[in-house]
């Protein structure tokens, strides 16, 4: 983590993450995309999601989540920031020299080598079939479902781990993995997973240490509720400091927040939960 002088009172608690470790160069243009922004906005020009709005201009990274250009080599070109999330990319070149933006495994670095095959060798940055494995292993980027692209484990300094193998009728089975959450799942061995952490770990100590820095992640002023006129929250009005005044938490529409269970109860994949979250 970088840490500053505190020549203002804002740069006194204020860390950052050390990009110092990142390839100086540019984003590769054909891999770029501009997002038109809403604001939090839907098609009726309604804020139907508060607190958005403003911020940095930023271009989408074009990141490939399947992975599925199988047993042909790809060299790391350059680690890199993307504004569009927490952990780093990885721009790889290919032995036939197409490139493509890759999620970046913490001790992956440039010149490193990458492979993707159902049966890759067990090296960080690989990419391979979960049935293939070992147990103990941490993966990230996981599929949910073959050929649909990794969708577990994409955010900065997470991973998975594997603790078991288990074969069901004829060539089908299921890997367990113990999520970062505690939750034990089980997933089709017949989706790819990429082996090792991914980057940035530090991302979880970051002190913005001042409002404008929300401002430029494009994150506006919250209020609180009980600084608002009763109209406007159940917690507001009063005189001076006044207590909640209801016997659950709730928000500003009044529908209950803490405690209260939001998971559908006969949603189908909960067949696939062997051990809840705590």
């Amino acid at each position: 983590m970088k840490t500053y002088k505190p020549t203002t009172p804002s740069s006194r608690q204020r860390t950052t993450v050390d990009y110092s470790t990142l390839s100086p160069v540019e984003p590769w243009k054909p891999l770029l995309k501009s997002l038109k922004k809403h604001s939090g906005r839907n098609n009726q020009g309604r804020i139907t999601v508060r607190h958005q709005g403003g911020g940095h201009k930023k271009l989408y990274r074009l990141v490939d989540f399947k992975q599925r250009k199988l047993d042909i080599p790809a060299k790391i070109e350059t680690i890199e920031y993307d504004p569009y999330r927490t952990c780093f990319i990885a721009r790889i070149v290919y032995q036939d020299g197409e490139r493509s933006y890759i999620l970046a495994p913490s001790n992956l670095k440039k010149g490193d080598t990458v492979i993707f095959s159902e049966n890759a060798p067990l090296r960080e940055g690989n990419r391979l079939l979960l049935k293939n494995i070992p147990i103990g292993y941490f993966v990230h980027n996981v599929e949910l479902q073959s050929g649909k692209g990794g969708q577990l484990i994409r955010s900065a300094g997470t991973s998975a781990q594997v603790i078991a193998q288990v074969p069901s009728q004829g060539d089908d089975g299921y890997t367990h993995l113990k999520l970062p959450s505690g939750e034990i799942r089980m997933v089709n061995w017949k989706g790819m997973a990429s082996l090792g952490m991914l980057s940035n770990p530090e991302h979880n100590l970051v002190n913005l240490g001042k409002a404008g820095t929300s401002r430029h992640l494009g994150i506006r002023p919250t209020v609180r509720g009980s600084a608002m006129n009763p109209r406007d929250h159940p917690y507001g009005g009063g005189e001076g400091r006044a207590q909640r005044g209801t016997k659950r938490p709730k928000t500003k529409w009044g529908k209950i927040t803490g405690g209260r269970k939001t998971r559908k109860k006969k949603k189908w994949s909960s067949k696939m939960i062997i051990k809840r979250r705590k």
